[in-house]
């Protein structure tokens, strides 16, 4: 019986504090968010739009937890480090990462936004 309660106490206590097992929802989520952000940059083609879809797929990726922030930085890192090998600005890297930054410690896309851009983006 103590081992029962045991057990149970323990699972409370792993369910309400840890809730680890939300960590791969949240990550997947995360990087259909930055998806999403990858693909409306594409599809919008507009200039000097990358850093508001930087920020904004962070931004998206970083509301869902834990896991959306750890896959947007997976996500952007990887990305700004494979634009580095393939021969582009260092600078423009570190701006990418400025606004990838931004994003994911909650700050608003829209600083980034250029005129012009549709609404639906």
């Amino acid at each position: 019986m103590k081992l029962l309660i045991a057990g149970v106490v323990l699972i409370l206590v792993v369910e309400s504090n840890a809730q680890w097992y939300k960590f791969p929802v949240e990550a997947a989520q995360g990087a259909r968010d930055m998806w999403r952000a990858y693909s409306d940059m594409k599809d919008a083609n507009w200039k000097n739009s990358d850093k508001y879809f930087h920020a904004r797929g962070n931004h998206d990726a970083a509301q869902r937890g834990a896991g959306g922030r750890w896959a947007a930085r997976v996500i952007s890192d990887a990305r700004e480090w494979a634009q580095e090998r393939m021969g582009h600005g260092n600078e423009d890297a570190e701006a990418d990462q400025r606004a990838n930054r931004h994003g994911r410690n909650g700050g608003d896309p829209n600083v980034y936004r250029p005129k012009g851009l549709p609404k639906k983006y």
